[in-house]
C-alpha cells in the first residue's frame, strides 16, 4: 500500500475562457470543480494508476465535505482528519487563446495543535501498513518546519518527498529514498543560482550527501535530471500539447511510487513517473491519469548518462 500525506489540500475551481483579459470583466465558457492540492493529486493519481493506496489529510468546511464526497464516489481510500478551519479554495484560469494557465492560490490556514496531534496519531497507525510513503506540499503558516522530519522518524518504509525549503533540508537526516524538487524550488531551498547545469548537478549531489538516496529535479518541459551514488542521468520529457499543467509534479511523484511498489528499478520508476506527468498535461482535471497511456508514453523516454 502507498500512503499519500500532506497538509495543503484544496477544493479546486477551474475556469476556461476563449480569451482571458486581465483587468476586464471575463465570463467563463466552462467551470469545473474538483479535489486538488498536492496531496489529493497524489492520491488521485495513485488510484488512477491502479495501486492500492490511502490518502491521509486534514479537511474541513464545505470544501472538505465536497472533497470527501468526490473521493467516496471515485472509490479512493482516505483517512480524513477533521479540522475546524475550512479547506482552502484555489482557482485555475485557462486561456484557450494563448494556452496560458494562471493559478490563484489561497494559502492554507494554520491547523490547531489538537488537529496536528490527531493527524500524527493517524499516521502512526496507517504507516505501519505502507510499503511507500509520499509526503508532499508546503506547510501552512505556524506549522513547524520539522513536521515532515518528525513523520519520517516513524517511517520504516521507503519515502518520496515532494517538499522544499527548510522542511526538505531537515528531512534529509532521515535518509529519504527519493526527493523531487523542481529547479526553482531547489534554487530557493539552497539559496543558489542553478541556471548552469554544472551548478545544478553539484546542488543535487549535495542533497545526496546529506541523505537523499535519489534526487530528481524537474524543470517544466526541459530536461529532468537525476542523481544518486549509481550515477548522473538526464532525460527530456516528450513534447505534448498542454491542456492543464497543474498536477504534473504530483503525477510524477505518484508514478514513481507506483512503479517502485511494483518492483521496477529506480530509473525505470522515474521514467514511469515522467510519463504520468506527461499524461497529466492532456487532462483538464489534475491527476486523472490513464494507465495504458502512461505505459505507452514511458516506452518513449530514454535516459542518458551525464
Amino acid at each position: 500500500m502507498i500512503l499519500a500525506v500532506g497538509l495543503t489540500p484544496a477544493w479546486q475551481q477551474i475556469l476556461l475562457f476563449d480569451q482571458f483579459q486581465p483587468g476586464e470583466v471575463n465570463r467563463a465558457d466552462e467551470v469545473h470543480w474538483c479535489a486538488s492540492g498536492k496531496v489529493l493529486n497524489v492520491g488521485m493519481a495513485l488510484h488512477r494508476l491502479g495501486s492500492p493506496s490511502k490518502t491521509l489529510v486534514l479537511v474541513g468546511g464545505r470544501g472538505g465535505e465536497e472533497i470527501r464526497r468526490e473521493f467516496t464516489e471515485l472509490g479512493i481510500e482516505a483517512c480524513w482528519t477533521d479540522t475546524q478551519t475550512p479547506t482552502r479554495v484555489c482557482t485555475t484560469i485557462i486561456d484557450r487563446a494563448t494556452g496560458a494557465t494562471t493559478e490563484l492560490v489561497e494559502n492554507s490556514r494554520q491547523p490547531s495543535g489538537e488537529e496536528l496531534t490527531a493527524l500524527n496519531a493517524a499516521y502512526a497507525t496507517v504507516v505501519t501498513s505502507a510499503d511507500i510513503v509520499v509526503l508532499s506540499g508546503s506547510l501552512p503558516a505556524g506549522v513547524s518546519t520539522s513536521f515532515y522530519r518528525d513523520l519520517l522518524r516513524r517511517t520504516r518504509c521507503r519515502a518520496i518527498l515532494d517538499i522544499r525549503g527548510p522542511e526538505l533540508l531537515q528531512s534529509l537526516e532521515r535518509r529519504p529514498f527519493l526527493v523531487k524538487p523542481n529547479r526553482e524550488e531547489l534554487e530557493r531551498t539552497l539559496g543558489l543560482d542553478l541556471s548552469e547545469e554544472c551548478n545544478l548537478i553539484e546542488a543535487m549531489q549535495q542533497l545526496n550527501r546529506c541523505g537523499a538516496e535519489w534526487v530528481v529535479v524537474t524543470d517544466g518541459s526541459r530536461s529532468v535530471h537525476v542523481s544518486s551514488d549509481q550515477g548522473l542521468y538526464r532525460a527530456v520529457p516528450p513534447t505534448e500539447p498542454v491542456v492543464n499543467p497543474i498536477g504534473c509534479g504530483d503525477s510524477l511523484a505518484a508514478g514513481i511510487a507506483v512503479a517502485l511498489s511494483e518492483g521496477q528499478l529506480p530509473l525505470d520508476a522515474i521514467r514511469f513517473g515522467m510519463a504520468a506527468a506527461t499524461d497529466n498535461l492532456h487532462q483538464l482535471l489534475p491527476a486523472r491519469l490513464d494507465r495504458a497511456r502512461v505505459e505507452t508514453i514511458a516506452a518513449r523516454i530514454q535516459f542518458d548518462s551525464v
